[in-house]
């Protein structure tokens, strides 16, 4: 075997691995259904609290919390994705992200956990032709027969209906 073909070895193999890499998911409740966004994205979790109402904002904004000298506004994800009534009890907790350097909350009916996962457990997200946009999702996450929904969290909060981040 020539040195070439050694080095050209070790190069798939260092791609393969790449692509194998772990990614964790913070994983949480929405009615039914479980969701997942990248854990590097959240900068903590807070029990619910009472908010600020902001005039005139649409039903998704619930309001904005003050969270140590920085204003943040808080989206109920459960409105956003037409995922039921905004019924708040002792598990429901607000996700607090930083994107960007932008912090934004969102309200969620419980957190479930950080879950792991390989890149062979992440399936596409289906095609669902011009009825419902997948732009949104990163792809299915399968963990043992448990499925979890995993969102691109960016794109969800810098989409045209919420642009909370700036496009780039």
């Amino acid at each position: 075997m020539s040195e070439f073909d050694l080095a050209n070895q070790v190069a798939d193999h260092q791609n393969q691995t790449e692509h194998q890499i772990d990614q964790e998911f913070l994983a949480f409740r929405l009615g039914t259904e479980e969701y997942g966004i990248h854990i590097l994205q959240t900068q903590e979790i807070r029990n619910f609290e009472t908010l600020t109402r902001i005039a005139n904002a649409p039903d998704y904004l619930k309001g904005v919390m003050n969270l140590r000298g920085v204003i943040v506004p808080v989206i109920d994800m459960r409105l956003r994705f037409n995922t039921g009534a905004d019924n708040f009890d002792d598990s429901t907790v607000v996700i607090v992200l930083n994107i960007r350097g932008k912090v934004i909350g969102m309200i969620v009916d419980s957190v479930s956990d950080v879950v792991t996962l390989s890149a062979g457990t992440i399936k596409p997200a289906p095609e669902l032709g011009t009825t419902f946009s997948t732009d949104y999702l990163i792809g299915l996450g399968d963990i043992d027969g448990r499925m979890i929904i995993l969102l691109d969290i960016e794109k969800v909060m810098s989409g045209p209906e919420l642009g909370l981040i700036p496009n780039t």
